[in-house]
């Protein structure tokens, strides 16, 4: 049988996606007076939105 679909016409297919993963790090003060440091990846659609992300 033929190849039906090529890896180029897979990458055609695949949609953009506008949304920009960046790294959040959070400190948060623990009761003994460390710190520990939390951090996740957050999607966002723009960089002046990281100010709006909790």
């Amino acid at each position: 049988m033929a190849k039906q679909q090529s890896f180029s016409d897979k990458l055609k297919k695949k949609k953009k996606n506008e949304l920009l993963t960046v790294k959040l790090i959070k400190a948060v003060k623990s009761a003994k007076g460390s710190y520990k440091f939390n951090e996740k990846f957050v999607k966002v659609e723009d960089i002046s939105k990281m100010a709006d992300i909790k």
